[in-house]
């Protein structure tokens, strides 16, 4: 029994249920592709500046984690925003993340499939004033990526609306971009909500016109696209988005909110998933993509339901800082050892934020060891001065 405290500052007494879900390797093949964009677990005992210089990093700890995931079924988008690239890792620390990744994917029994994050972000945005040096640091990193093994996620750069790029200049940038990658990427459409430098992105402040332009973009290289990554958190867009996509190109939903009916489909479209939130809501992940291959979707609803008002509360506003609550979850479950992050980000939410955590990944069993769970949780409520 704990007493957590409430979104609207009281305090309650609450009794976790206990009846986590068990991990494990599904039953059948998955019928959509899923991602989980996992995080980079510090090492606190390590010396280091919090706020300046790259970070420490557990790195046993950091890849024990996705080889749990790729045990239940789960693919891996690594080196994303997820893992606070930009918000406290710096390319270095991501390149190396990208390496060992790799080498223990290439090592798991399911050959897990890998998609990594190359952007710009070992140049200064200053050195990036012109599309030539926008070209080239991307060409950095994704030879980086193809270098390691990788399949390539073209992330969105703040190089491009820093210096007003317009649709032309996108449609330069990625088409040169495109021509150079050896295998279909994953483009990648972040909203403003999760990084406020991206917006107007594709060159438009409309999204529908962004989405023709990017869309555009798509049909003429669509040999080399392998999908989108969306992260808008609007439904209607994204299902109105797919169905004008070329034959073989897939959305991938980074929709933290409404994943449940974007990756169920329509019954003519459906989204595939790229997204954080089944870092931290695995099991139910994995065993809903098991069920709905099977076509019983009561099961799917079942599992992933409970899991949206978890999600929702982990990306509420300020939405980028929803990496405090990955790392948060993953520690009340013992994959790690310690609440501290890169850059100190476990301060970004309050506690009333990883009360209400505590309260919907028990609803959705996802506490997996609910006394655990319970004493982990305890620990922080005393540092925060609820007895």
């Amino acid at each position: 029994m704990l007493t957590l405290p409430t979104l609207d500052g009281r305090l309650e007494r609450y009794a976790p249920q206990g009846d986590p879900l068990v991990p494990r390797a599904p039953g059948r093949p998955f019928t959509r592709t899923a991602f989980a964009a996992a995080h980079v677990v510090s090492d606190p005992l390590a010396e280091r500046d919090p706020w300046g210089g790259p970070p420490a990093v557990d790195w046993d700890a950091t890849l024990r984690f996705r080889v749990g995931l790729w045990d239940q079924g789960l693919g891996l988008a690594e080196a994303m925003d997820t893992a606070q690239r930009g918000m406290g890792v710096d390319w270095d620390t991501a390149h190396t993340l990208i390496r060992r990744t790799m080498a223990e994917a290439k090592a798991h029994p399911l050959r897990p499939r890998v998609a990594c994050g190359a952007g710009t972000d070992h140049k200064r945005l200053d050195d990036l004033r012109a599309l030539d040096a926008i070209a080239a640091a991307y060409t950095h990193q994704m030879e980086a990526v193809e270098a390691a093994g990788g399949q390539i996620i073209l992330m969105a750069t703040r190089a491009l609306p820093a210096i007003g790029a317009g649709p032309d200049d996108y449609a330069r940038l990625y088409g040169r971009l495109l021509a150079q990658a050896q295998d279909p990427v994953i483009l990648h459409w972040l909203g403003e909500m999760f990084d406020p430098a991206l917006a107007g992105y594709w060159g438009a402040r409309d999204v529908d016109a962004a989405s023709d332009l990017v869309l555009g973009l798509i049909r003429e290289h669509a040999a080399k696209v392998d999908g989108i990554k969306i992260s808008l958190l609007d439904q209607s867009h994204e299902e109105s988005f797919r169905a004008r996509l070329p034959e073989g190109v897939r959305v991938y939903t980074g929709d933290d909110f409404n994943y449940a009916p974007l990756i169920e489909g329509d019954g003519t479209h459906h989204s595939h998933a790229l997204l954080g939130a089944f870092a931290a809501i695995a099991p139910a992940a994995a065993q809903a993509l098991e069920a709905l291959a099977a076509d019983d979707r009561d099961t799917y609803h079942a599992l992933l339901g409970p899991t949206v008002p978890l999600s929702r509360e982990l990306f509420r506003a300020p939405t980028r800082y929803y990496k405090a609550g990955i790392a948060f979850l993953a520690w009340l479950n013992g994959a790690q050892d310690h609440f501290v992050m890169p850059a100190g980000l476990q301060s970004a939410r309050p506690i009333t934020h990883y009360a209400e955590l505590f309260r919907l990944a028990d609803a959705a069993r996802l506490l997996a060891d609910p006394d655990l769970a319970t004493r982990r949780m305890g620990h922080l409520l005393a540092v925060h001065g609820v007895a």
